[in-house]
């Protein structure tokens, strides 16, 4: 593993190698589970169901829900970058990554069970966008936590394959986690009470399931994962010191290892785009392709199944071939699939003497965009568990949720302001396929920021200051 040179010290170790240099499969396992019950949030209610509840002509529409939505998203990426690092510098001087894990994903759970209560009412819309924005901020505080975990559970030879079974796990409790609704509330096999339709009651009723679900998965890793242990100097920092030592080891990380700032600023860039592609997938499979939602639930069920498996093939080639490569291929993967959807549209076509209709773009072309957007994903998370200094991994993981969040309005302004721009132009409804092209563009700048990066084989980890 690399490290970093400073005059007159010596070279730091990474978490990864400061770590016990072995973890058990209970642990992986435990800490697996985390990623298969936020499934329920991220695959069930930010894209596949809730959200296209949301958008909805029972909220008004297509074009002008989804422009609310993605505008509640952008403001909850301004509370990220704002928050996040400091919360996990906290965390990490305060031996307390573990309890800030359990506290905000209990949050997470409360704010996906209100949604119980947004009923299918114009009127409603601003509350069921701020429980997801609010949803939202609450569980990228606790992937802060989350991901850092990814070195003590990890080593340095595994890292690639433990960050992809947990990225595939994901997708496969998301499987898990739409059969389920899909046979209760939205297609039930068989009659009873939270089947009825009448206010929405089944699909108000999966914000409820979706929050237990979440719970419940979220406990394995807060009972088999040990906490921190506490540094003491940073944690009796208040607050607003805490920005105050945040600056000086950013400008310490910089002065030692500027690549990883420079991995922070593309990871930030294109990471946008790729929440993108799962946020705004299943609305525009909806409003676009005309699918029912049953039909958008049985395509995230195969997306899954085809991401989980781009996520556990990429973990192996991370090891192999290194992130860089892994993220570098992604990403073209990513601009070949969603460049076909946006050019050929819901149009019907011959080729080679077959008829080709839209929804068999969506299904070709989608499931393309999912086998890519795992590896993305999951080496963008080893990548940087690479390079965290020892005890620092929470502090950078806030930093990679900062950058993230700090350019999260991109996709989504990105994404709403094609939709505006071509509505007047356009027939009605067929504007919101043009948002299409706002993602492609952050995905394309993404990749050509990430080019001159180093792979982290190549790039120093940071000398940091204790306080």
């Amino acid at each position: 593993m690399n490290s970093a040179s400073a005059p007159g010290a010596m070279q730091p170790a990474s978490d990864l190698v400061a770590g016990t240099g072995s973890s058990t499969k209970g642990q992986v396992l435990a800490w697996a589970s985390w990623d298969w019950g936020s499934a329920a949030f991220n695959a069930v209610m930010t894209t596949f169901v809730f959200t296209v509840y949301l958008t909805s002509n029972a909220f008004g529409g297509e074009d002008s829900a989804s422009a609310v939505l993605g505008g509640a998203l952008a403001v909850a990426g301004f509370a990220i970058a704002l928050l996040a690092p400091v919360t996990g510098q906290r965390s990490d001087a305060g031996g307390r990554r573990k309890l800030w894990l359990g506290v905000n994903s209990a949050v997470v759970a409360v704010l996906t069970a209100l949604c119980f209560f947004v009923f299918p009412h114009p009127e409603f819309l601003l509350l069921g966008v701020s429980l997801i924005a609010l949803g939202n901020v609450f569980f990228e505080f606790a992937g802060v936590n989350y991901n850092a975990m990814l070195a003590q559970v990890s080593t340095p030879r595994n890292i690639g394959k433990v960050s992809g079974f947990g990225w595939g796990a994901g997708y496969l409790g998301g499987i898990v986690a739409l059969l389920i609704v899909l046979q209760l509330f939205v297609q039930p096999a068989f009659a009873w009470f939270g089947a009825s339709t009448q206010d929405s009651l089944n699909i108000r009723l999966v914000a409820v399931f979706s929050a237990l679900w979440f719970f419940v998965f979220a406990l394995p890793v807060l009972f088999a994962v040990p906490e921190l242990p506490r540094s003491g100097q940073a944690a009796r920092l208040g607050f607003l010191a805490s920005y105050g030592l945040l600056f000086r080891r950013i400008k310490a990380i910089y002065a030692t290892s500027p690549h990883t700032i420079y991995f922070l600023l593309a990871s930030a860039v294109f990471r946008d785009g790729l929440a993108a592609v799962f946020t705004f997938g299943g609305i525009i499979a909806a409003g676009t392709f005309g699918f029912a939602l049953s039909q958008v639930i049985f395509f995230a069920i195969f997306g899954n199944v085809v991401a989980a498996i781009g996520a556990v093939i990429g973990g192996f080639l991370d090891d192999k071939v290194g992130p860089k490569a892994v993220i570098t291929g992604s990403l073209v993967g990513l601009l070949v699939a969603g460049s076909a959807i946006l050019v050929l549209g819901n149009g019907n076509y011959s080729v080679f003497g077959m008829e080709w209709a839209g929804s068999t773009t969506f299904w070709v072309f989608g499931l393309f965009l999912c086998l890519f957007v795992g590896p993305a994903q999951s080496s963008s998370r080893a990548y940087l568990a690479r390079l965290a200094p020892h005890g620092e991994s929470g502090e950078l993981f806030g930093l990679y949720a900062t950058t993230g969040r700090a350019v999260s309005f991109l996709a989504p302004a990105l994404f709403t302001l094609c939709i505006t721009v071509a509505t007047p132009l356009v027939p009605a409804g067929q504007a919101q396929r043009w948002g299409i092209l706002g993602i492609m563009v952050v995905l394309l700048a993404g990749l050509l920021v990430l080019l001159p990066v180093k792979a982290p084989e190549r790039a120093p980890i940071a000398v940091v200051p204790a306080s």
